[in-house]
């Protein structure tokens, strides 16, 4: 059946949908607060950038960011709503994220110990940063607690009668991973600068490792324990 022009959602329509002037300022201020205080994410990036330096954190939190912005898109979909009420889906999730985070932190734990940081080929550099990209995404797109954040608080800023809630919550969505990847380049300038330092002394290396790998295996355990909510 044809829609008649009155039903048609106009770009005018899009705007409407959006929050207010109030309900902006609201929402930017809880996706401030939230951006800013130390969470599995940041601590992930900051554990990341002690142990490869600066380069390695950012790619960390471009990764992190990019599986972040999946949630959006799977939330604003209705996918992630499937976690929301499946306990079975959520504890696959949940369990193949903890296992993943815990793969990484005891691969750091084992690798040996190869001298100071030295400069690799643009090839093997490469093939680096993708792998530590990729790493984020995958620690972040297995994290269902993130896709029931999304869940749980951009609804409240979304007005379905105005127009296009899918829209609208995808916008809303990626001002979050954008605030939240704000903060954590925030975060990797201070902790990549100190992790390159600290990887000339012999000592200090071998405690950034047992840090970032210990890091990754509580995350992980963390990951475990949280509840469907």
């Amino acid at each position: 059946m044809r829609r008649d022009r009155g039903d048609e959602i106009t770009p005018a329509g899009y705007r409407a949908a959006m929050p207010d002037s109030a309900e902006w300022l609201v929402f930017l201020s809880a996706t401030l607060v939230f951006a800013v205080v130390p969470g599995p994410g940041m601590l992930y990036v900051i554990a990341r950038a002690l142990s490869g330096g600066w380069r390695e954190g950012v790619r960390s939190v471009l990764g992190t960011a990019a599986g972040a912005t999946v949630h959006v898109v799977a939330a604003a979909a209705g996918l992630s709503a499937v976690l929301a009420t499946s306990a079975t889906a959520f504890t696959v999730v949940k369990l193949a994220g903890a296992a993943y985070l815990v793969y990484l932190g005891v691969r750091a734990l084992v690798a040996r110990d190869e001298g100071a940081r030295v400069e690799l080929g643009e090839a093997a550099s490469q093939r680096r940063g993708r792998a530590t990209f990729l790493q984020g995404v995958v620690t972040e797109v297995l994290n269902p607690k993130t896709a029931l954040f999304f869940l749980a608080f951009i609804p409240h800023f979304v007005h379905e009668d105005r127009g296009s809630a899918p829209l609208t919550f995808a916008v809303l969505g990626v001002v979050v991973v954008g605030a939240a990847m704000l903060a954590d380049l925030v975060a990797v300038t201070f902790a990549g600068p100190l992790g390159q330092r600290l990887a000339r002394d012999p000592r200090w290396r071998v405690r950034q490792r047992v840090a970032s790998g210990l890091t990754m295996i509580g995350l992980g355990g963390a990951l475990v324990l949280a509840e469907n909510a």
